[in-house]
């Protein structure tokens, strides 16, 4: 079989979601939705916590940044998948796919971390709120976000310039959303047996580790929840929990059937789905997750809506 020539200039087709679908428009839709919806409600988290001083606490730091990922994220792709069903033009250049490739793989694996850290946050703030200041103080926490964003990159940079060295065959066709490791590597024409183990060691390492982390934390906030005398302090501890549990459910169940089951269990349309749901929908769900059961962020909402907004319409 022909080899394809690796070179800037070149272009590889991205057969997403879109074309299989049996109701492409409808679908285009949705995800414009689910686009503007990610992009309003993340970009509005990020405002509020940025311009309300009660909100300026580690717990809604962590958020922030969050917030920041879900919106680099989506970015990343929706706008290019959106834009390519309305132009009729799927194609992405070669340096187009590996920045694409790198952007998302350092956003999976920064929200990744960042989602432990969340995790300890809640077990300090619960079992130990008398030191809470302590341990979570500003300089630790932008030491452990700063860390988290350096250990994506460099993984993420590593395994974009490995993927993209491989020789590929001419049918250049990635039946996925957006470049990614699994579906490319599927093009190559030379043995990636070796590499698919390193991209399943490392993606193995980079889930479950901080999951291990999330479980134990949780392990140790249910044990103290347990022995709390009132019941509405149980409730309260539990409510401020959920919110974070259920991000976790939903980022590393994705990323876990992408990354951590062997290539045998895959085929596109899955692959596609799962893509959609973690660049996507996540995106678009978290933001109101976190503040839609939030007295904080909604009061938060309503201050600045009071200083910013209402005063420019009352004097009209």
């Amino acid at each position: 079989m022909e080899l394809w020539n690796s070179t800037l200039g070149s272009s590889f087709v991205l057969e997403g979601i879109l074309k299989d679908s049996g109701s492409p428009d409808l679908l285009c839709a949705t995800l414009t939705v689910l686009y503007m919806v990610a992009l309003t409600s993340n970009g509005l988290l990020l405002l509020l916590i940025t311009m309300d001083v009660r909100l300026q606490v580690p717990m809604y730091l962590l958020l922030r940044q969050l917030s920041l990922i879900d919106l680099l994220f989506t970015t990343a792709v929706t706008p290019k998948a959106i834009m390519d069903f309305l132009l009729g033009d799927n194609s992405i250049s070669f340096g187009g796919c590996a920045l694409q490739m790198f952007l998302a793989l350092t956003m999976g694996s920064a929200e990744d971390l960042l989602l432990a850290f969340m995790a300890y946050d809640r077990y300090v703030a619960i079992c130990h709120p008398l030191q809470y200041m302590i341990f979570m103080r500003p300089k630790i926490c932008w030491l452990v976000v700063t860390t988290s964003w350096i250990l994506a990159s460099l993984s993420s940079l590593g395994h974009t310039i490995y993927t993209m060295h491989f020789p590929f065959c001419m049918a250049l066709e990635i039946r996925h959303l957006l470049c990614e490791i699994p579906p490319l590597l599927k093009l190559a024409c030379a043995d990636t047996s070796t590499y698919e183990l390193l991209v399943y060691v490392t993606g193995v390492t980079f889930l479950l580790l901080p999951l291990s982390a999330i479980v134990t934390s949780y392990t140790l906030i249910l044990f103290t929840v347990l022995r709390m005398p009132s019941n509405e302090g149980k409730k309260k501890a539990l409510l401020t929990c959920f919110s974070h549990l259920t991000v976790v459910g939903m980022f590393y169940g994705a990323a876990t059937f992408m990354y951590v089951l062997p290539s045998s269990l895959h085929n596109p349309r899955q692959d596609n789905i799962i893509s959609v749901f973690y660049t996507i929908v996540t995106p678009a769900l978290n933001p109101l997750i976190y503040s839609l059961r939030n007295k904080e962020v909604m009061g938060a909402l309503r201050r600045v809506l009071g200083k910013y907004i209402l005063p420019s319409h009352s004097s009209d």
